[in-house]
């Protein structure tokens, strides 16, 4: 599941647009490798991002991952449902379980970032390296 109307990393993020802000979370592939996700760490209101810089964590059964911001901005909302619910990661991880909207200092940064068939292209790639 890769949505359309979104931009990855390769660090299995993904942004989509939304007005001058955009909306952050992580891949379905990265849900699906991290497994059932308990616990969900994001910056506050305010916080400033750097691009491929840490920004929080996500905590699973399995492992726990940083999570890199895909571009340079601030921080603009937080999904506070995360806090007590973090398994919206695991169910719908490009709708109800995005994790923070940023206001880009660049919004050419998402430009740049994959598009949809390049990271479907990337995780074929990973898929077959583990295979």
């Amino acid at each position: 599941m890769v949505p359309d109307d979104c931009r990855y990393t390769k660090e299995h993020e993904w942004v989509r647009r939304d007005g001058v802000d955009v909306v952050i979370g992580i891949t379905d592939f990265a849900q699906s490798q991290l497994g059932d996700i308990v616990f969900v760490e994001v910056p506050a209101v305010g916080t400033a991002l750097t691009q491929m810089a840490p920004f929080g964590s996500v905590e699973a059964v399995k492992a726990v991952s940083e999570l890199f911001s895909p571009l340079n901005g601030s921080v603009s909302a937080v999904n506070g449902g995360l806090k007590s619910d973090p398994t919206l990661v695991n169910r719908d991880p490009h709708g109800e379980g995005w994790m923070i909207r940023a206001r880009p200092a660049d919004s050419s940064e998402v430009d740049a970032l994959l598009t949809p068939e390049a990271y479907r292209a990337f995780v074929a790639e990973l898929e077959a390296g583990q295979s």
